[in-house]
């Protein structure tokens, strides 16, 4: 009787440790995409960097695309998050 609940058990905690890798994998999947071009061009710089290449270009992209992220972030407004309340 004990060995059939242990087993139970050990079945339990093996179910909830595959749903919170599969949360944690979710999780790093939406924020590698919500910041897109910033990571990639970073991810893509180290790999040149630890393959030893140079990174640079990429590392120069990799700002671009943050210094133009900061430039549409700072655009946004209440007034202009639905794009046409300028004709209000």
């Amino acid at each position: 009787m004990k060995r059939r609940q242990w087993n139970r058990q050990s079945g339990q905690g093996m179910t909830e440790y595959v749903i919170v890798v599969a949360l944690v994998a979710v999780a790093a999947i939406a924020v590698y995409q919500s910041f897109g071009q910033v990571i990639r061009g970073q991810t893509a710089a180290m790999a040149k960097e630890l393959a030893g290449e140079d990174g640079s270009e990429y590392s120069r992209m990799a700002q671009g695309a943050a210094e133009s992220a900061a430039a549409q972030a700072a655009a946004k407004s209440l007034k202009s998050f639905t794009g046409n309340a300028e004709g209000q």
